[in-house]
């Protein structure tokens, strides 16, 4: 079942029949300190192994985002933890709450569901699309009006309950699915590219009220799949980077850039300069002479100076203009093969010119030894 598709028509069918409820689903509802348990997930599709032998757990209260390529199993780990998964080699167990959810079907383990598709019923307005989920549940008529007018005013909607969809810009649609997600109290609310379909600005405000909103929402688990690095500087409490069904690397943002496992994990987190560590550090240093190891430097950590006045020394190739930020690709005396990029504010510092040649300056905390 591909979520992030899903249709109507689909949503109404994942919805619950309580009077089909088991006592797993009900203790799941009932919550518990911790949040998502994964132990030794694998799932693998034919001979293809998409995720292998992965273990997590998510922190009652946390925001996880996952980061990964294309095809690194992102999204198939989202569709385990939602219920849809089904492969012909499926292995490992999903506690949620404390309660063991490993064979509980979709519709019972209170989960909020936002995709890439907000799968709005256009015919619906805004009140009752909300609302749909708890009258799936025979959630009695007077708690229905005060729950959707509370989701709603959580995502700033709380005017728009008789508008319908059409009416409404793309991110008013999201924070309408997004209603709809957290309005049934879910124990973890899973969002699959939730900011894919936003163009650049709103996408940026609508990340900013994703924020604002787990703040404001401190016990509920938020796992959060994307491709997008900022979304997961801005959102996460930690980050999962992936990497070919395994765990690359899970920490905090800050973690993932300033102290990167490898170089992998450098790159995809923002731009790298990855040097020899007899290039980065100078002889005499302890580090100088490691063999097995990458310096990471970011750009952001290079300073261009007059020629002599620092330890490395190169050519300006060229100066790439940003607005308040300039890159400047640096094609250094030692590898003059592969240029080092600069980042730096405009009119900080001296002015970097085509063909100029200088020296690039840098602390020696700022230069990490990861593996290649």
């Amino acid at each position: 079942m591909n979520t992030a598709s899903l249709a109507p028509a689909q949503m109404a069918r994942a919805l619950p029949d309580v009077s089909g409820q088991t006592d797993a689903a009900d203790a799941s509802h009932a919550g518990g300190a911790a949040g998502v348990q994964i132990d030794r997930l694998s799932v693998r599709f034919g001979t293809r192994t998409v995720l292998d032998d992965l273990s997590l757990t998510i922190r009652r209260g946390e925001l996880l985002t996952v980061l990964g390529r294309s095809g690194c199993g992102k999204t198939t780990l989202l569709r385990f933890i939602a219920g849809f998964i089904e492969a012909d080699g499926l292995a490992g167990s999903l506690t949620i709450a404390g309660h063991d959810l490993t064979h509980v079907p979709p519709h019972q383990r209170n989960l909020g569901l936002l995709f890439q598709s907000y799968a709005l019923f256009p015919h619906l307005s805004v009140f009752e699309n909300v609302a749909f989920g708890l009258k799936a549940r025979r959630v009695p008529s007077r708690d229905i009006a005060r729950r959707v007018a509370d989701a709603l005013k959580l995502v700033q909607l709380g005017d728009a309950g008789h508008v319908m969809p059409a009416q409404l810009s793309g991110g008013m649609q999201q924070r309408v699915a997004l209603a709809r997600a957290l309005v049934i109290e879910p124990d973890v609310l899973l969002l699959d590219e939730p900011l894919s379909a936003l163009d650049a600005n709103l996408r940026a405000s609508v990340r900013s009220e994703l924020k604002a909103l787990h703040e404001r929402l401190p016990d509920l688990t938020i796992v959060c799949v994307t491709h997008d690095q900022d979304d997961a500087l801005v959102l996460s409490d930690r980050t999962l980077l992936m990497r070919d069904g395994r765990i690359a690397q899970l920490g905090t943002p800050q973690q993932l850039y300033d102290t990167p496992s490898d170089a992998y994990v450098a790159r995809y987190l923002g731009a790298a300069n990855l040097l020899p560590p007899n290039v980065a550090f100078p002889v005499g240093d302890a580090r100088h002479d490691v063999r097995d190891k990458l310096a990471c430097l970011r750009p952001e950590s290079l300073r261009i100076a007059p020629l002599g006045e620092g330890g490395l020394h190169g050519t300006i190739e060229s100066v790439e203009w940003y607005g308040s930020v300039l890159s400047v690709p640096v094609l250094l005396d030692a590898m003059p093969n592969e240029p080092v990029l600069v980042t730096m504010q405009r009119g900080h510092g001296m002015t970097p010119e085509k063909g100029m040649r200088v020296s690039l300056r840098y602390e020696a905390d700022d230069v990490v030894l990861i593996n290649p």
